[in-house]
């Protein structure tokens, strides 16, 4: 079969985690499996994906949102008010939301109606999820989404690498607030820019290692 499905997703809960115990998984010949990491990844296309949640967010067009661990101050408020922007303006935003100003971004869209595609470095078995992932889960408008076997449960910097190449290649455009020159994400930022991707940051002294490479400043939502 093209892709296989389970039994409904199921949690085991404390007071503030739950644990994934089943998912769906959408392999290379499902009509679900996202053309453009075909067009993007080429052979490094991952031979099945594994998810939690609605299916259908996969069909809308993504913003992806990416930020270096350490982000400047101005930057910081800047990126606070776009997350409030994309959030009142429903835009559909995907990442893996593993930075600090990446996490707070995430903590803020969680809030509003928009979907929400979320993409560990890591599988998604035995996962434990964050108690405000289930309002969103059951709404229809959060999707987990991992490209990881189930062997692979621990967090590295290479699992993130690759993630967040997978994040890039699945996402319509890509913001990015702060790119720390000669870091993984300016890198990232390289590769998103020969794809011919639309690549935004904000405008900013302090981005000019993207600015200067082709990102396009952005001061409020995007509109796909």
């Amino acid at each position: 079969m093209a892709s296989r499905k389970r039994s409904p997703p199921r949690f085991r809960s404390n007071a503030d985690m739950s644990v994934v115990s089943s998912t769906v998984l959408i392999k290379q010949d499902s009509p679900r499996y996202p053309s453009s990491l075909f067009k993007h990844l080429e052979d490094s296309a991952p031979a099945e994906l594994s998810a939690l949640g609605n299916l259908d967010v996969l069909q809308r067009k993504t913003l992806a949102l990416f930020c270096s661990v350490k982000c400047p101050g101005d930057l910081i408020l800047k990126t606070y008010d776009l997350a409030q922007q994309l959030r009142e303006a429903e835009v559909s935003v995907i990442g893996g939301f593993h930075s600090p100003m990446e996490r707070e971004c995430l903590t803020i869209l969680l809030r509003g109606n928009q979907p929400l595609i979320v993409c560990p470095a890591r599988s998604l078995k035995n996962m434990r999820l964050p108690s405000a992932y289930k309002k969103p889960l059951d709404q229809g408008r959060l999707l987990l989404l991992s490209s990881f076997s189930e062997k692979e449960r621990r967090h590295t910097v290479e699992l993130a690498r690759r993630r967040n190449q997978f994040v890039a290649a699945l996402a319509t455009a890509i913001f990015v607030s702060h790119a720390k020159p000669a870091g993984k994400t300016e890198a990232l930022c390289h590769q998103v820019l020969q794809w011919e991707k639309l690549l935004y940051t904000h405008r900013s002294d302090l981005n000019t290692n993207l600015l200067s490479k082709g990102a396009v400043s952005l001061d409020s939502a995007p509109s796909f």
